[in-house]
């Protein structure tokens, strides 16, 4: 299945991120994931959450980014 972000370049994956999720952490959070590719534990070790709290987020904005603003 075709992803929405498959054809996009990192520098229109960031402007997504900028404009469809708010919160200032979370676009971190998700920039890390899709533009830098660190895993989960890098993410949970950078901000200081769960494993579990980490995928829970970068989830949620993944849907965010496909559903729009």
């Amino acid at each position: 299945m075709k992803h929405i972000l498959d054809d996009l370049t990192n520098s229109e994956i960031e402007r997504l991120i900028n404009e469809r999720i708010h919160s200032e952490r979370d676009r971190q959070m998700l920039k890390r994931r899709l533009i830098d590719g660190l895993l989960f534990r890098g993410l949970e070790e950078e901000f200081d959450l769960s494993y579990r709290q980490c995928q829970r987020i970068v989830a949620n904005c993944m849907c965010k980014l496909e559903d729009g603003p």
